[in-house]
């Protein structure tokens, strides 16, 4: 029997409709993830790509199989995996500290990893072992500084979401101030690559860092899983979540050390990406509504389609060469940011 307007919308329909909404988006995701390979100043038919996917090495055309496996599938996979991470953690973010503008972004952890990548280019710090790791893990590092400062800072004065966004804000002008200090202390040679960074780009995503970010992204959702229905009573005020008998400071805590995990995975192999966890939790949000078993995962899945939407965007802007991602995701969010403040919160939160 179909539901009309007159009957009453159960809690299982409402379960059984979001479930469908996300099905639905990951199906659009697909879509997406297909032409993002597809796109490229090499141009390849959409049967190539599959072959490329789908057969074995020596039933492939050598030049397609190098541009899928080496260069393209890469990329998209990082596009999916940072997506999802930044979507992740701006909705847990937001839910911790109940402010729509909450995000990674806003509150400094990437404006600190960017500074720690500069100052690492700046530098020339190398790692003994492995050398090309010294950026990301510098990036990694500033991000994971930042968080200690806000974190500092809120525990102090009883870790309440107030301070800590407070303590985010000045963090993140503090960071790029600092930003700002090493480009202006810098060669012009090496102010272009500190630049190039702190766009964001997927061009050296390796198989190597996928596997990093992916499996940080796995540690931290096999962690979040004990925590949903907690985050979903956080949503109804502190006083309530504790009368439900939830440890409301310590699993803040929690929370933002996943947080500082997901955003420092995220941005250490493809530089500043803005925006992500601002948009995509208020996108999931509208769709399946609050309830963190369904948000969250929606969340990840609107983070990776934007990520990926924006990929195939970079590689049409200019053919031939491919715009820093970085670039178009903040050109995607600022008129997000815009419609929020003309539709008002009422809409998106």
């Amino acid at each position: 029997m179909s539901l009309t307007a007159s009957e009453p919308l159960t809690y299982s329909t409402l379960v059984r409709r979001r479930s469908l909404i996300l099905l639905a988006a990951v199906a659009v995701l697909a879509l997406v993830v297909v032409i993002d390979i597809l796109v490229g100043p090499a141009f390849l038919g959409f049967w190539d790509v599959l072959s490329a996917l789908t057969l074995p090495e020596s039933r492939v055309d050598a030049t397609v199989h190098v541009i899928v496996h080496e260069i393209r599938l890469p990329m998209t996979l990082m596009a999916l995996l940072v997506g999802a991470s930044l979507g992740t953690a701006g909705a847990l973010m937001q839910t911790i500290l109940g402010n729509p503008l909450a995000s990674p972004y806003t509150l400094g952890f990437s404006a600190a990893a960017g500074f720690g990548a500069a100052l690492a280019i700046l530098t020339g710090f190398e790692l003994p072992l492995i050398p090309s790791f010294s950026i990301p893990v510098a990036a990694a590092l500033g991000g994971c500084l930042a968080a200690c400062i806000v974190y500092g800072m809120a525990r102090l004065r009883g870790m309440t979401s107030e301070v800590m966004i407070l303590a985010g804000i000045a963090t993140l002008f503090m960071f790029q101030s600092l930003q700002s200090l090493v480009q202006y202390l810098s060669a012009p040679e090496v102010l272009q690559e500190i630049v190039f960074w702190l766009f964001g780009s997927l061009v050296k995503a390796t198989y190597l860092s996928v596997s990093i970010t992916g499996g940080i992204l796995f540690f931290v959702i096999v962690l979040l899983l004990p925590e949903v229905w907690k985050l979903t009573a956080l949503r109804l005020g502190d006083e309530r979540a504790q009368s439900l008998g939830v440890p409301v400071e310590r699993l803040r805590l929690k929370i933002f050390t996943l947080i500082v995990l997901l955003t420092a995975g995220a941005v250490a192999f493809v530089g500043t990406i803005g925006f992500i966890g601002l948009v995509a939790p208020h996108i999931a949000r509208m769709l399946v509504g609050e309830d963190q078993r369904v948000l969250l995962p929606m969340s990840a899945v609107t983070g990776a389609f934007v990520m990926a939407g924006a990929s195939v965007i970079s590689k049409l802007i200019s053919p031939g060469a491919i715009v820093p991602i970085g670039i178009v995701t903040a050109v995607i969010g600022v008129p997000f940011l815009f419609l929020l403040i003309i539709r008002g919160r009422r809409r998106f939160w």
